[in-house]
């Protein structure tokens, strides 16, 4: 099973149908009441077992896990619906990429950006671009470090793209685009850098091999293109652990 958000719901609804249909005609029998943090927790349990059984990513499984008993909690607390909604319209703001395309907000890290300052310096100038470039937290600092590279940055999150267009003012070598990174056309570029997810590696690489000319070069950080053997790895000195998987067109 896929990591979509249709299906994650499928799976969800999976375990809400699996125990309520025992638990409902067990307690109607014993005329009791139902108890829901027990059963809460049981569909919790439930839906763990259905997300390991179907290999999902480990944070689909806690999602799953603790989504039931949270719900539970939050019922107990009569909290006002309109801080739900409030909630909901700012992660869609900010996260929007995890929802629509199974890509979590990453900001790349010092060390990430030095380790790429020094790879494109070999390149410079350059055409830069950064698939889901977030709030510029790769973008920006590259830009400053190559005043002769030009960089493009994606990013589809309103919140996320409006404070890497702030960051981004007061440098002539940076395009913001509030986009979608499957419409960028990757030829018009000579290195693209993605931190993205699992979920869309093998798809990007597709785009990749249609689009991106020869000389180029693709980096993906800490997730390696599916079935594909990097022409470079770059261990880059910081905890977790991101390497750079680079890959000469």
């Amino acid at each position: 099973m896929s990591a979509t958000p249709i299906r994650q719901l499928a799976l969800q609804g999976a375990a809400v149908i699996a125990v309520l249909s025992l638990a409902w005609p067990y307690y109607g029998w014993q005329a009791e009441a139902m108890p829901w943090l027990q059963t809460s927790l049981a569909i919790g349990a439930t839906a763990l077992a259905l997300a390991t059984f179907s290999r999902q990513p480990w944070w689909w499984r806690v999602m799953h896990a603790l989504f039931m008993p949270l719900i539970w909690l939050t019922q107990g607390l009569a909290i006002d619906p309109g801080w739900f909604l409030l909630a909901f319209v700012l992660l869609l703001l900010i996260y929007r990429g995890a929802l629509s395309g199974q890509v979590p907000l990453y900001l790349s890290n010092r060390q990430t950006v030095q380790a790429l300052a020094d790879l494109l310096a070999e390149r410079d100038p350059c055409r830069f671009l950064d698939l889901g470039a977030g709030i510029g937290s790769t973008t920006v600092p590259l830009a400053d470090h190559l005043p002769a590279s030009h960089f493009t940055g994606y990013e589809n999150a309103p919140l996320t793209w409006l404070a890497g267009l702030l960051f981004s003012i007061g440098r002539n070598n940076i395009r913001w685009r509030w986009d979608d990174l499957w419409q960028a056309h990757l030829g018009d570029y000579d290195v693209v850098y993605a931190f993205l997810s699992p979920a869309p590696m093998e798809k990007l690489w597709e785009k990749v091999v249609a689009e991106m000319p020869p000389g180029s070069l693709f980096i993906s950080n800490s997730f390696p293109v599916p079935g594909q053997t990097p022409t470079q790895i770059i261990d880059v000195d910081c905890t977790p652990a991101r390497p750079l998987y680079c890959y000469h067109r």
